[in-house]
């Protein structure tokens, strides 16, 4: 059974965060070619279109640490350090995602149209979205490298 919930959670992880990063990592190009053409109703579709995208992949990304506490739990790992550090990374990743990225998009989105919408800086989502990758990419190195794991696998 431990061995199904490993295959859920993986798929999981990769069907649900690999959308998000290529999205997240496209917006901030997109929010530049909006803000550079103001009136060309495809920008700002493309624009709503990756916010829906990470929106929608965010929610289906919570069956990754579903599977994985799962997975963790069959295994007998719950309490090993690699597993804990893998928690909290992937808690700040999803923090950095609820909390600054998907408003911050939001925010571009709501923006659109109007005369402080300029001022909205891609620079910074950017900033954030590669953040939320390297968190995502420290998860995997931890996952696969397991430190002082007894576990032999």
């Amino acid at each position: 059974m431990a061995k199904l919930f490993l295959i859920l959670h993986v798929l999981a992880a990769v069907i649900a965060i690999g959308p998000i990063a290529v999205a997240a990592s496209m917006f901030p190009a997109a929010l530049r070619r909006a803000q550079a053409a103001p009136d060309d109703p495809g920008a700002l579709a493309t624009l709503r279109t990756l916010n829906r995208i990470c929106r929608v992949y965010a929610a289906v990304g919570l069956a990754v640490p579903a599977f994985g506490f799962t997975t963790a739990s069959a295994l007998g790992v719950l309490g090993d350090a690699w597993l804990i550090v893998s928690i909290v990374l992937t808690a700040v990743a999803a923090a950095v995602l609820a909390l600054l990225i998907l408003p911050a998009q939001d925010g571009a989105v709501a923006a659109a149209g109007t005369p402080g919408f300029g001022l909205v800086a891609p620079a910074r989502i950017a900033m954030l979205t590669g953040l939320f990758n390297v968190l995502w990419a420290a998860v995997t190195i931890v996952m696969i490298v397991r430190p002082g794991s007894t576990t032999g696998a």
